[in-house]
């Protein structure tokens, strides 16, 4: 009989994945990563053997266990697991996969629902940082089904709102890992900020691009593409991540002005392609530059010193952000909070062959 491990199939956001208990898995990295590519079919670009979609956005892994952590009440650790590579980048956190983290966690007994709505702590293994997410539970049962639509998907649901805290030094330690608001790397401006994910900002207009290319046009420009990989992995070292090749931090951004009324308009990258949407993480990396005077996200907007709430546009619509200012200085933040939505997929058991 075939190894099994139980899972549920979630989206999360404008991603999708299987949600797994942490104590079903080995505790040793090198062999998780190889129990993930089998459930996900790595190696295949349709992930014929697996439940992978054959795309970044759904061909990653949620794994949630008990708290470790004395401000959290659950351990949220994410894999983003190749397609046709197989690779398992245990570096980064992924705010969309996030949104399902509480619903599973209420789901499979690891917390307690409370009546009306139900704030579940979350510890980020990834990255060390606590999230608080707060899911609709009337009656004491997770409910998915509501009237919020968020763009990059075709289904309304219930709301649910993620609030990062500290998001400051997510991997680095640091916001601004380089020390600099601007550095210059192949002769073009980037701001390095590491602020719920290392990213590297840029102008899109340095890059010979308007910023309102649609995302297969950015991917099948094979000369923008190089330019844009060889300034991340120069970014990389430069915040002190090592050599980045074979990760998928830290990630670009284009950056533009808004074309709808919005904050800022941006094309983000992850990595080697351009993500149909924008990652709720990236957003908070570009909220907190826009918030930061002198990055290139600032220089482009113009003065936002006192504002709280940015609305990000991208490749399937916008996505709007409330961000808490610490009252003795401006620049800096308590919090970034985002709606999201969850749906349940499928609850079962996969087959380790």
């Amino acid at each position: 009989m075939s190894q099994t491990i139980s899972c549920i199939i979630m989206r999360g956001g404008t991603s999708r994945g299987p949600y797994l208990q942490i104590s079903d898995l080995p505790q040793d990295r090198s062999a998780c990563a190889d129990v993930l590519l089998k459930i996900m079919g790595s190696g295949h670009e349709l992930q014929l053997d697996g439940i992978g979609g054959g795309n970044s956005l759904t061909s990653k892994v949620a794994m949630v266990g008990a708290s470790t952590h004395p401000d959290a009440d659950v351990d949220y650790l994410f894999a983003q697991v190749g397609v046709l590579d197989k690779i398992v980048d245990f570096s980064p956190n992924c705010g969309n996969m996030l949104a399902g983290v509480a619903p599973y966690a209420i789901e499979t007994g690891l917390f307690p629902a409370s009546q009306g709505t139900t704030t579940v702590r979350i510890h980020n293994l990834n990255t060390g940082k606590i999230i608080h997410s707060t899911v609709q539970t009337p009656q004491g049962k997770v409910e998915y089904t509501g009237n919020t639509i968020i763009s990059g998907t075709n289904s309304p649901g219930a709301p649910i709102q993620l609030t990062f805290l500290n998001v400051e030094g997510a991997k680095t330690g640091k916001l601004l890992p380089t020390g600099n608001a601007v550095d210059v790397i192949n002769s073009t401006e980037v701001t390095c900020i590491d602020a719920a994910t290392p990213v590297v900002l840029i102008k899109a207009s340095d890059l010979g691009k308007t910023g309102n290319e649609t995302p297969s046009e950015l991917d099948n420009d094979t000369e923008f593409m190089s330019r844009l990989e060889s300034i991340r992995l120069k970014a990389g070292e430069l915040m002190g991540l090592g050599d980045v090749a074979n990760s998928v931090i830290p990630k670009p951004i284009l950056l533009s002005p808004a074309n709808h009324g919005g904050t800022i308009n941006a094309r983000y990258f992850v990595p080697h392609k351009c993500h149909k949407s924008l990652a709720v993480t990236g957003s908070i990396a570009i909220v907190t530059a826009c918030c930061l005077p002198g990055t290139v996200a600032a220089k482009l907007i113009g003065n936002k010193d006192s504002e709280s709430y940015f609305t990000l546009e991208h490749p399937s619509g916008k996505i709007e952000l409330n961000a808490q200012r610490k009252e003795d200085n401006l620049s800096a933040l308590n919090s970034v909070s985002v709606i999201r939505t969850a749906r349940k997929i499928l609850s079962g058991t996969v087959y380790l062959n």
